[in-house]
C-alpha cells in the first residue's frame, strides 16, 4: 500500500519499502559483522563446550548466525535477530553470493578452475561456482578465489577435493558486496542501516518478482 503524507506506522510491526527494497526500521533489530576465527562454531550453543560465534558478540539482545562457516574455516559472518534478513541472505532464490579465498595444495590449473564453474559431481549432487579464478601460484600452493551462491556442507572444500587437491585454508571475504578488510579474527562491528538495506537490495535485484509483503517469515529462532 503506498504511503500517504502524514501517515504513521508501527516500526515494530510494519514493513516499509522504498522502490521495492526493504527499509530496516525495527527498533529492536541488531546486525553484527563478525570475522569468525578458526575453531569457533557457527551456532548459538555447542554440546562439547566449544566457543561459538555468539560468545564473541554482545549477549543482549540474542542474535543468530546467518548461515554458517565450518569450524576450520574463517571470515565474514553476519549475526542478527532479523529473521527476514536471514531468510533473504540464505534462501537460494535470492542468489546472494559469498566470496571465498582458498589456499589449495599443489598447482591448480586454469582448466580446473573452469571445471569449478562448469560444475563437479559431489555425493549430494552437482555443485558449481558462480565464478572461480586463480589469484596466485607459489610454494605454499594455489590461491583461488571462489564465488558461491549455495551453502552446502563443506562445499568448496569438497569441490576442490573432487579435482584432486586439498583446501588448506578457507576465508570468506565477502557477503554480496559487503567486505571489511579491517576486521581481525574474533573482532566484530555493527552494520550500518545503509549496509543492511544494500543486502536486501542485492536479493531483490536477483529476484525482481519478490513481493516484500508476501514473502516475510516471522522470527522463529
Amino acid at each position: 500500500m503506498p504511503a500517504t503524507i502524514g501517515q504513521k506506522v508501527d516500526p515494530a510491526a510494519s514493513i516499509i519499502t522504498i522502490d521495492a527494497i526493504r527499509l530496516p526500521v525495527r527498533p529492536d533489530a541488531v546486525y553484527y559483522l563478525l570475522y569468525k576465527p578458526v575453531d569457533v562454531i557457527s551456532t548459538t550453543a555447542d554440546e562439547f563446550g566449544r566457543r561459538t560465534v555468539t560468545d564473541l558478540v554482545p549477549a543482549t539482545p540474542p542474535v543468530y548466525p546467518v548461515g554458517r562457516l565450518d569450524a576450520d574455516s574463517e571470515g565474514l559472518l553476519i549475526l542478527t535477530n532479523d529473521g527476514d534478513l536471514t531468510h533473504h541472505l540464505t534462501h537460494p532464490r535470492f542468489g546472494v553470493t559469498k566470496t571465498y579465498m582458498a589456499l589449495v595444495s599443489g598447482r591448480l590449473k586454469p582448466a580446473q578452475a573452469r571445471r569449478l564453474e562448469a560444475g563437479v559431481l559431489l555425493d549430494d549432487g552437482l555443485a558449481a561456482a558462480s565464478a572461480a579464478r586463480i589469484i596466485d601460484v607459489g610454494a605454499a600452493g594455489t590461491l583461488l578465489e571462489v564465488v558461491m551462491t549455495e551453502g552446502r556442507n563443506r562445499e568448496v572444500r569438497r569441490m576442490v577435493a573432487a579435482l584432486g587437491h586439498e583446501v588448506t585454508r578457507l576465508v570468506r571475504t565477502a557477503i554480496g558486496d559487503l567486505v571489511d578488510r579491517d576486521l581481525q579474527p574474533g573482532s566484530w562491528r555493527p552494520l550500518g542501516l545503509p549496509e543492511v538495506r544494500r543486502l536486501y537490495a542485492i536479493g531483490a535485484a536477483n529476484d525482481p518478482a519478490w513481493d516484500n509483503a508476501a514473502d516475510v517469515e516471522p522470527d522463529t529462532e
